[in-house]
């Protein structure tokens, strides 16, 4: 029956049933409820225990020395990341003249030798005679003569044993740096650089960066993950650790980092990025670009998904 209310008049010929919102929300929400709390009980995230440094300098005692002797020498990789960083030259990734990275300029300023292992030691010095002479003699002689300490011991380590939960290296000319390194070796397993590299001067101590650098730096965290299928080659944007699916919606950014050019060029982060939003702007203007807003209409697959109101049409 037509009425002479507005709303009638606007609906008048329109089918239409009677509609319980209130009923579908909580059908909707105890069904989604029950399936969710049954696929988390079945196909839950893994709950693995973080990587710490103290777990890295226990387990592999040489490769946390190796890469804090090259933290010291400035030849790692954070060392000459360049922005948001350090500003090392020629670091920062750019096509042509757009380069974000060097735009943002120096906004985490990290001096890996101060920041890593000369500060850290400053603090385990305290009372340690042994240690406090070692950091006196290392900042006492030249560029030069620190770099060839640096060189001789990096060598050395090459073909390191350990004993005694101790790293040891044939006999050279080494300076100060193998007491440095046993100090932050010692330092490292008690916990106590996590801890100092964690130090924000905020209460609450949430950002991991240098922490994480560090490890990042060395063979010991990227050993993990290539275990875990988490490497950049191995899809691991969007993979999770163990047999457990990820981030699937990433799937189209792991994928240019598999293929030319992107997997060989120096600057695969920019062009991946730069391509990205290139291919989303695309997206959002295919209403508005002649041929491909056509498609549709060409291929009506609309038609098979909305088949009833084109029926009764």
């Amino acid at each position: 029956m037509i009425t002479d209310d507005p709303q009638d008049r606007y609906y008048a010929g329109i089918k239409m049933i009677r509609y319980d919102l209130v009923k579908e929300f909580v059908l909707a929400f105890l069904v989604v409820s029950l399936v969710v709390v049954g696929l988390a009980a079945v196909f839950s995230s893994p709950d693995d225990p973080a990587v710490t440094i103290q777990t890295w300098a226990t387990k592999d005692p040489v490769d946390f020395v190796t890469t804090a002797t090259s933290e010291l020498a400035g030849t790692s990789t954070t060392a000459g990341y360049g922005p948001p960083y350090n500003n090392t030259p020629d670091a920062a990734q750019a096509v042509g003249p757009i380069a974000p990275q060097q735009w943002a300029g120096v906004r985490i300023p990290i001096d890996t030798a101060k920041d890593f292992v000369l500060e850290p030691l400053g603090f385990a010095a305290v009372g340690n005679p042994t240690l406090t002479k070692a950091l006196q003699t290392y900042a006492a002689a030249s560029s030069d003569q620190q770099q060839t300490w640096l060189t001789n011991y990096t060598t050395a380590l090459g073909v390191a044993t350990v004993a005694s939960a101790q790293v040891n290296v044939a006999a050279g000319e080494y300076g100060p740096v193998p007491n440095l390194m046993t100090g932050l070796l010692g330092l490292a397993r008690t916990g106590g650089l996590d801890g100092l590299l964690l130090n924000s001067g905020n209460l609450y101590q949430t950002d991991f960066t240098r922490p994480l650098l560090f490890m990042s730096d060395g063979s010991y965290l990227s050993g993990l993950a290539a275990d875990q299928h988490l490497t950049g080659d191995q899809w691991g944007m969007m993979n999770e650790t163990g047999n457990y699916p990820g981030q699937t919606w990433l799937w189209l950014f792991s994928f240019w980092y598999q293929i030319p050019p992107f997997n060989t060029a120096a600057n695969t982060d920019l062009l991946v990025i730069l391509l990205m939003i290139g291919l989303t702007t695309l997206l959002a203007l295919v209403p508005f670009i002649p041929i491909l807003r056509d498609i549709p209409r060409w291929v009506p697959v609309h038609r098979i998904i909305w088949r009833r109101y084109y029926r009764d049409r």
